[in-house]
């Protein structure tokens, strides 16, 4: 299927990036004007924004809850944005769709940025509003039940970080993780998945912007021959929680994603790829007003809503 006619009607009308280096605070300031005012966003029963005191520092959230009940499964998300676009308020949108689809409390997480802040903070302060969560059932009216991580793009990586590094300390609250079209190999030669070189042009996110969109993050302290930083390096991947992987066809990342899921599967963890057809890159977060795409909200909420098997060494 070739790219979706509304998509390329949209990126036809794109203008071409300006020359030279990339200006991450007048692409931030960019990203700003497109966040819709209050009244336009998706109404929840309550969105209050909050501070998580973690060892990593005092981070701050947004918590979405979708309706008046006595508990809740508990989705705590992580935003994309190449490590160093991205916010609370960029990806309103995408918690809140969550929150809805899924009846889940979700908490989104506004961790640091590069190049500001070197790696491993937005990791690290990913993983401890995690342990916060898990410590806060009580204020959260958390069932005690599904505590599930998600995560568009570089959140799709923190979300595979996380889980490994929750895996590795013996913290085994976590019991799914859901990635949106995840960048999973940062190391970016193109001649290692087909959909490199397939998607390189045309479709949005290009295989030639990979290296510099993520040069910010790459250049401060991430190496991509670190599995928490190129999470399909990960040698043991058993124990980890069931996950979904949602890929797009049009996407560069598309391969590397396919191929961490069936490493997982290879690995006894139950896992779901589901790869949406005439999708590029970021579709969850651009073009979930399709009803096509905004499917992705409903399997996520049906794969939150089927009980989680856990292999044995994740017990």
């Amino acid at each position: 299927m070739s790219l979706h006619p509304e998509i390329a009607k949209i990126l036809g009308t794109l203008p071409p990036p300006p020359p030279g280096p990339l200006n991450p605070d007048a692409m931030r300031a960019g990203e700003a004007t497109q966040v819709p005012p209050l009244e336009d966003r998706l109404p929840l029963h309550a969105v209050e924004d909050a501070t998580a005191v973690t060892p990593a520092g005092d981070i701050p959230i947004r918590i979405y809850t979708p309706a008046d009940a006595n508990a809740y499964g508990l989705l705590v998300y992580f935003h994309g944005g190449a490590f160093f676009l991205g916010s609370l308020d960029t990806h309103d949108h995408v918690a809140r769709a969550l929150a809805k689809e899924t009846g889940h409390k979700v908490i989104s997480v506004g961790y640091r940025l590069a190049p500001e802040s070197a790696f491993p903070a937005g990791l690290e302060d990913c993983y401890g509003v995690v342990r916060w969560a898990a410590g806060h059932g009580d204020s959260l009216k958390w069932d005690g039940k599904n505590l599930a991580i998600a995560g568009d793009s570089s959140g799709g990586t923190f979300v595979a970080a996380v889980a490994a590094k929750a895996r590795d300390d013996g913290f085994n609250r976590i019991t799914h993780q859901v990635m949106f079209y995840p960048s999973l190999d940062l190391d970016f030669d193109e001649d290692r998945y087909p959909s490199m070189r397939e998607n390189a042009v045309g479709y949005g996110l290009e295989t030639a912007g990979l290296k510099p969109f993520n040069s910010f993050y790459l250049q401060n302290g991430a190496d991509p021959a670190d599995p928490l930083v190129s999470p399909i390096k990960r040698q043991d991947l058993t124990g980890l929680p069931a996950a979904l992987i949602i890929t797009a066809q049009h996407d560069p990342l598309r391969d590397e994603g396919e191929l961490y899921g069936r490493r997982l599967e290879e690995a006894g963890v139950p896992v779901t790829v589901s790869r949406y057809a005439g999708a590029g890159h970021g579709f969850v977060q651009h073009f979930s007003w399709l009803p096509e795409y905004h499917r992705a909200f409903e399997e996520t909420a049906a794969f939150l809503n089927t009980a989680p098997i856990k292999t044995e060494a994740g017990q």
